[in-house]
């Protein structure tokens, strides 16, 4: 299938102007296709006499098409391309009528069966170019349509569209129009959903999940709601323009890829938010962090588009960015800016300093597939962090009225950077575009490095050495010890500072702690001087503020990866300080590194069962303290943290066996597949634990943690047959695919599995090329042999990039992968 290119984009949107598009689907022929006709109104420009363009559809059959009333010949697509030849200046009307495949990867419209009652479900997901799996188009952002859609579904099914809809009867369903929408944001929902329906400002509103999740779904309504209006209300507040749909649907969706997809009036989110177990509260605060993400693309990617591709950061970046702020602004979720540091600037960090790094706003996208791999860290974290630090340098006031000029200027429409930094530059005297090229048009991660001089009198003088070359405006925390708790730190000021400066800075004393970049108001890598690191050792469970105490846990694990500290010295600081830690984002980000990163890759195999005893005993600690119950949030991590790095079966056989933690919390379903899954890597369990538990739990994410299971049972047999079911066939879905290969690899399974670390690169190359996009992320990112850091599996995937030409997405995770690898090597000394 050919990808569309740039150029060809813009041939295109100089040729024609789209106006509405009629979608007719017909979800009643068969468990396999689906009926989808289309009719496009369109015009071809004057003075474009004699033109060539296509139309893109991937049908399972062409059953006919026209162009203005004459037959096209369905033998002329080439691939997934229509041509359209010789086209005239003026309106014109294409037909096309096809069948559709489903999906079981997420991609296009994808078909569920619940396992819990054999309910059938469809949603589509038509980013970035597949929509062409559910009906014809013109795909590209910059050609933006009216839709009509009409549906024909199952008697007692409801289908949810962009729109509002009607029921006409026998099963038909029509959607208002929508306004002028890319075909990307195009969405359909249907099945007999679960649904809670309100109105807000006069807006339609309403919930929707499978029907075996309604107990769940009922339970945590009116705090969706509750997010969901005070999101709203908040972003009226600071944007003029109005919600510019009929009304707001957000429909929790099986098998979604991503954690949600903004389309307009019917946001679909995966339905993991919709929790059957027990979670915390930051867990709470990452499903309305996302809800206000969503909701803010509805005016900064719906409402006002991106041309093309190499501006997908303006949708995500903005989205980020507004949504851990309105959150902070508008809800009870008043510490996301914690959240966002531990959890989400990683991520940026990491993708920026790996080969396959680029700017936020990459000077060109050549084709969809390649902005298909821009859907990372640097688009998504390191995006919002350089808003952040825009908002900080031009002021909020300032940045709301560029936003608002944005929106003005182009609603409905589409824009580029270009037009955004116009904007803002309309808003302030400061030069923006300067900014823009400093920030937005460069790769990598400054370092910055307080530098402090002792003057005669006793007093100091602080500089801020950068290594790199952006600007920065930061907090430089100025941190002495209590004087009635000496584990504790007191605050003496915060010093606003740009960075770079030409002269010290008198700082009067020297602090016990020096902290650049307090409040993390910028994107960098920061290291202390060694007075400082020796307070924090001793001290940094006594810095006062969560944001402050992120930012030195972020400087720790940055500072392991580099190589500058030693993986053991983290743990040690982890299990220092972290019995202390009242976060919870905190607790279950370092928890979290130092498992799966510290532990399984940076430490030598020999070192691993040390490792695992220190955050084993760091859990009991955790868990003895939360024992008078009013911590459950810190309970519930430290529990599962504590199974996850279980080195014998007893304590959590127990737990499984009795039903409960001594003292809480009951064992839910997650828990006891999460224990189930441990004991499988251990031996400590068997094929008909996994089916009873599976009887137990006969529910998706049950059949999901069976699959888990079972692919972690150390057994020759069982791992062949998982390997089979991986590669060797293409039934699974995209999240059984997941889950089997998160089962598969096991540290202390590697001698058994070995053999499959040469397979894993021609085997995963096949799948891709045969599965596509979504399957080979999923076989990148889990599938790939993470345990296995040694100099020969670095060496068999640089063969495989040489040699093997596997497909752009596979490709992109594999140069990531390799990366990481090479990385842990060089941390161990064995690089």
């Amino acid at each position: 299938m050919s990808v569309l290119t740039r150029d060809e984009a813009q041939t295109r949107a100089q040729l024609l102007d789209v106006h509405r598009y009629r979608v007719d689907l017909d979800l009643t022929t068969g468990d396999d296709t689906f009926g989808s006709r289309t009719r496009i109104s369109f015009t071809v420009r004057e003075g474009q006499d004699g033109t060539d363009t296509f139309v893109e559809l991937k049908p399972a059959e062409l059953r006919s098409a026209a162009l203005d009333g004459q037959p096209l010949d369905p033998d002329s697509l080439d691939g997934n391309r229509l041509p359209l030849k010789n086209l005239t200046p003026g309106e014109h009307e294409l037909h096309i009528d096809t069948a559709m495949r489903y999906s079981r990867t997420g991609e296009g419209m994808h078909r569920f069966t619940d396992p819990t009652d054999g309910e059938v479900y469809l949603y589509t997901q038509l980013f970035l170019d597949d929509v062409q799996r559910v009906f014809a188009a013109f795909d590209q952002p910059d050609l933006k349509a009216v839709f009509e859609l009409t549906v024909k579904a199952p008697e007692g099914w409801t289908v949810l569209a962009n729109s509002t809809t009607e029921h006409l009867g026998d099963g038909r369903w029509q959607a208002a129009p929508t306004p002028l929408i890319s075909t990307y944001l195009v969405a359909v929902a249907a099945g007999p959903w679960h649904s809670v329906r309100t109105e807000h400002r006069g807006l339609p509103f309403g919930l929707h999940c499978r029907r075996s999740l309604a107990p769940y779904l009922d339970a945590d309504a009116d705090e969706i709601l509750q997010v969901t209006r005070a999101c709203f209300d908040r972003y009226h507040e600071k944007f003029d323009e109005p919600y510019p749909f009929d009304s707001y649907d957000q429909a929790f969706v099986p098998e979604f890829n991503a954690g949600a997809m903004e389309n307009p009036g019917l946001v679909t989110f995966r339905d993991e938010f919709v929790y059957r177990s027990a979670v915390t509260d930051a867990e709470r605060q990452t499903r309305a962090m996302v809800i206000a993400h969503e909701m803010a693309h509805m005016w900064f990617g719906d409402l006002v588009t991106l041309r093309w591709w190499d501006d997908i950061w303006l949708n995500e970046s903005f989205a980020e960015y507004m949504g851990y702020q309105t959150l902070t602004e508008a809800t009870r979720f008043t510490d996301t800016w914690t959240d966002f540091g531990v959890v989400r600037k990683g991520w940026g960090y990491d993708a920026d300093q790996r080969p396959s790094t680029h700017p936020v706003a990459p000077d060109a996208v050549d084709d969809t597939a390649s902005a298909l791999l821009n859907f990372d860290g640097i688009s998504y974290a390191k995006g919002a962090s350089a808003l952040r630090q825009l908002v900080a340098w031009l002021g909020e006031k300032d940045f709301l009225t560029g936003i608002n000029n944005h929106f003005s200027r182009h609603k409905f429409a589409n824009a580029t950077l270009a037009d955004f930094i116009d904007s803002l530059a309309a808003a302030t005297d400061r030069d923006v575009p300067a900014w823009a090229d400093a920030w937005l048009r460069t790769t990598g991660v400054d370092t910055l490095t307080p530098r402090v001089t002792t003057g005669d009198q006793g007093t100091c003088a602080l500089t801020v050495d950068r290594a790199g070359s952006r600007p920065h405006r930061i907090s430089v925390g100025l941190y002495d010890r209590d004087l009635t708790d000496a584990g504790r730190l007191a605050l003496r000021e915060r010093l606003d500072v740009d960075v770079p400066h030409t002269t010290a800075l008198p700082i009067g004393k020297r602090p016990a702690l020096l902290l650049l970049n307090d409040g993390d108001l910028t994107y960098t890598k920061v290291r202390f001087d060694a007075d400082s690191f020796d307070t924090l050792r001793s001290s940094l469970s006594g810095l006062p503020e969560p944001l402050s105490r992120a930012v030195v846990w972020n400087a720790l694990r940055d500072a392991v990866r580099d190589g500058e500290l030693p993986p053991a010295a983290y743990l040690d600081t982890a299990r220092a300080h972290l019995p202390h830690e009242t976060d919870l984002a905190l607790v279950q980000g370092v928890l979290g590194f130092a498992a799966t990163q510290v532990a399984d890759r940076y430490l030598s195999p020999e070192a691993r069962p040390v490792a695992q005893s220190t955050l084993g005993s760091l859990c009991r600690d955790l868990i003895r303290r939360t024992e008078d119950g009013d911590h459950p949030g810190l309970r519930l991590i430290a529990v599962r943290h504590f199974i996850d790095v279980a080195a014998q079966p007893d304590t959590i056989a127990a737990w499984l066996a009795d039903g409960t933690v001594p003292g809480g919390p009951e064992l839910d379903p997650e828990l006891r597949w999460r224990v189930l899954e441990r004991l499988a890597v251990l031996g400590a369990t068997d094929e008909a634990a996994i089916a009873a538990e599976l009887e137990r739990d006969p529910s998706a994410t049950g059949q999901e943690g069976a699959a888990r299971c079972r692919a972690a049972l150390p057994d020759a047999e069982g791992k062949a047959r998982a390997w089979e079911a991986m590669f060797g066939d293409d039934h699974l879905s995209n999240y059984l695919f997941t889950a089997t290969a998160q089962g598969f690899w096991q540290p202390e399974q590697a001698d058994l599995v070995s053999g499959y670390v040469p397979r894993y690169y021609q085997d995963a190359v096949a799948l891709a090329g045969r599965r596509g996009p979504a399957i080979a992320e999923a076989a990148g990112r889990w599938a790939f042999p993470a345990h296995a850091v040694d100099p020969e599996t670095l060496r068999l995937g640089e063969q495989c990039l040489k040699d093997a030409d596997p497909i752009p997405a596979l490709r992109r995770k594999l140069v990531d992968q390799l990366d990481d690898l090479a990385r842990a090597l060089r941390v161990r000394g064995e690089a």
